[in-house]
């Protein structure tokens, strides 16, 4: 149910801005999240409120991986947003096979494949979100690699390749390719992957990582590193806890998720994960550094602007998951050039992009204390005072769900025997609650911004995590005893640790639905405009959509949203692209996809037609239906 419309004043702006850009300039989406600052806003207004509801498949485009890979894609995500870029689409398959396609038809103009190991187990399954493209200003328009476009690999190489062609650049690095991830130790193959697009910025072309959580207590580096866009020639790195202390012990605190830029101030923003391992910290007193932090740092230097972190001492696995957002934001009459960082415990901050301080107050309040025997929590953690927060945090036994009584007093059990002091409740031998689950709150989707409303729009998920520390005589037993649910050494540290989801003996979610919802936040006064649950259980269990009318589900992906008035979305575990209502919430459209939607779409026009388009290919982590195709709609010609 909404919660509260977008007052008429901000209707009527929807409806200015779609008139506007109409005739303006066609709009494209030239970067992973629309634009440098990562957006996801578009101003193409030709698909509208008034005619969405006749949207159709225009065309589709098939990687291949489905008969290539076959078993492989069980451990897939096909969470790419293609881009639009010097006339063409680009796009890569989880295995990092990359293509440019004609933007009316999506043939394809040309294919590259870095023929990656198939056969690894990677921490965050085989996975590319996007790729990142570049006018080289020194070259003539034209000239071999004027314009370029850049893939980190899950292998942790970093390609260059003709715009034109998809041929490997010959002069960057050793015929196109470096080492993303130079002198980098790993405790075994596969235990670290790039999976998001790398960014550039005045010649500079940057790259993060993805680190396998809970193996080891000192971690592979999660630092951040820089290369000539030229000749990949090494510029600088960045560690996030090089200045933690002499006392830290640790790893990771790695950058998994997008980065975004501001060319103008020429700042980096980088979205830093925790410190390893996720749930004991003994071996890292104090803060760690710039873990789990929004930090801006000065892309020419790898130097550090400002910090602010979003977690004190993470041992909940509470990373930043998603790509700092830049937009011009007026709260409370004051307008400031922003950055805003949503987070896996459902909290918006909104920061000034100058000085990393609040726009929107944060207050630190006391959390739960006493964990596990060395530990060193923090005594508070930072809030927003608005928004509120969009995903709950307290539960009770007798708040379980289930469809049955017997459904719901296996999850009351389940919820009563564990530690369950509400938000970042320590993780205990017992067991600990973790709510929401460590997929979020939201995650890598990330939010989209409509900068004529100062409105945001977000995703979150609501699912229960269970994590049990286990003492280190206990491992070998408690391992063996669980082979289907993840049980992690964290070598060197005196626990390791046991993640499981909270489900019903059905499979259900422990916790209340809905489980997927989709939210407008305006943040001229940080107020929650409205809330409407996101997806339906159709895939997961046909026929349960009509018992579990209004459930949602977790979702994977991110929104985007137009000057037509429209918020677009797949994400759900369900098979479809949707269309809300900006204003409302309202659904007024869904379009049925061949396969899971677990990736954030995008939207351009090109020849005078409009089209939005989507990954369909399905996710390891969801288990959705798997495929490897672009689907493109737009109305009927």
């Amino acid at each position: 149910m909404t919660q509260r419309l977008i007052p008429l004043a901000a209707a009527a702006l929807i409806a200015a801005a779609a008139m506007t850009s109409a005739h303006s300039e066609a709009p494209g989406w030239a970067h992973y999240g629309g634009d440098a600052g990562g957006t996801r806003y578009s101003g193409a207004a030709q698909i509208n409120v008034g005619n969405v509801s006749r949207l159709k498949p225009a065309w589709s485009f098939s990687t291949g991986e489905l008969a290539l890979r076959g078993a492989a894609l069980k451990r897939a995500a096909f969470e790419v947003t293609p881009i639009l870029a010097g006339g063409r689409l680009y796009l890569c398959s989880p295995f990092n096979a990359a293509f440019a396609l004609d933007p009316a038809t999506g043939r394809k103009v040309w294919g590259f494949d870095p023929k990656i190991d198939p056969s690894l187990h990677y921490p965050n399954s085989y996975n590319c979100r996007g790729l990142t493209w570049w006018r080289d200003p020194a070259r003539a328009p034209g000239a071999p690699c004027a314009e370029r476009v850049f893939m980190a690999t899950n292998d942790r190489r970093l390609f260059a390749l003709d715009a034109a062609t998809g041929r490997p650049c010959a002069g960057f690095g050793q015929a196109g390719v470096v080492d993303a991830m130079p002198g980098v130790s790993l405790s075994r193959p596969g235990s670290a992957q790039i999976t998001s697009p790398p960014v550039v910025i005045a010649g500079v072309v940057i790259t993060g990582s993805s680190i396998d959580d809970n193996q080891r207590e000192v971690e592979t580096s999660g630092a951040v590193h820089a290369f000539d866009a030229v000749t990949g020639a090494p510029r600088w790195s960045f560690d996030p806890l090089a200045g933690a202390g002499p006392k830290v012990h640790a790893g990771a605190a790695n950058v998994w998720a997008p980065m975004s830029i501001d060319e103008a101030r020429g700042l980096v923003f980088l979205p830093t994960s925790s410190p390893s391992p996720d749930f004991y910290g003994a071996a890292r007193p104090g803060n760690d550094g710039h873990a789990n932090s929004v930090v801006a740092l000065h892309a020419a230097t790898g130097q550090l602007a400002w910090a602010f972190q979003t977690t004190h001492h993470d041992v909940w696995d509470y990373d930043v998951p998603a790509q700092p957002t830049l937009a011009t934001v007026t709260y409370q009459g004051r307008t400031v050039p922003a950055v805003i960082q949503t987070t896996k415990q459902g909290l918006i901050f909104t920061l000034d992009r100058e000085t990393g301080q609040p726009i929107i107050p944060v207050v630190e309040r006391p959390v739960p204390q006493g964990g596990a025997i060395g530990e060193q929590l923090s005594p508070t953690q930072p809030f927003p005072i608005a928004p509120a927060p969009l995903a709950p945090s307290r539960i009770k036994a007798a708040d379980a769900f289930g469809i049955t009584p017997w459904e719901r007093q296996a999850c009351a059990d389940q919820i009563k025997g564990a530690r369950n002091e509400g938000l970042y409740t320590p993780p205990s031998p017992e067991g600990t609650i973790l709510y929401p689950f460590t997929g979020g709150g939201s995650n890598w989707g990330g939010i989209a911004f409509d900068p004529g409303l100062d409105v945001v729009f977000v995703n979150t998920s609501s699912a229960i995590h269970k994590v049990t520390l286990i003492p280190r005589a206990d491992f070998a037993a408690e391992r063996a005893a669980h082979p289907d649910l993840e049980v992690s050494p964290a070598a060197g540290a005196p626990f390791g640790m046991k993640r499981e989801l909270l489900r019903s003996p059905l499979g259900l979610p422990c916790n209340p639905p809905p489980w997927g919802e989709l939210s407008a936040v305006d943040l001229h006064e940080g107020k929650v405009l409205w809330k409407v649950p996101l997806g339906t259980t159709r895939d997961l269990a046909p026929g349960s959509q009509l018992l579990l009318r209004g459930s949602g589900t977790p979702n994977f992906g991110g929104p985007i949203v137009t000057a037509g008035g429209l918020v677009f979305i797949g994400a759900a575990m369900d098979d479809y692209l949707r269309a809300f209502e900006a204003r409302t919430g309202r659904e007024l459209w869904k379009g049925r996809l061949p396969a899971g939607g677990q990736a954030t779409p995008m939207t351009y026009v090109w020849q005078g037609r409009q089209y939005v388009v989507i990954a369909a290919g399905g996710h390891a982590k969801s288990e959705t239906k798997r495929g490897d195709q672009i689907v493109a709609f737009a109305l009927p010609q």
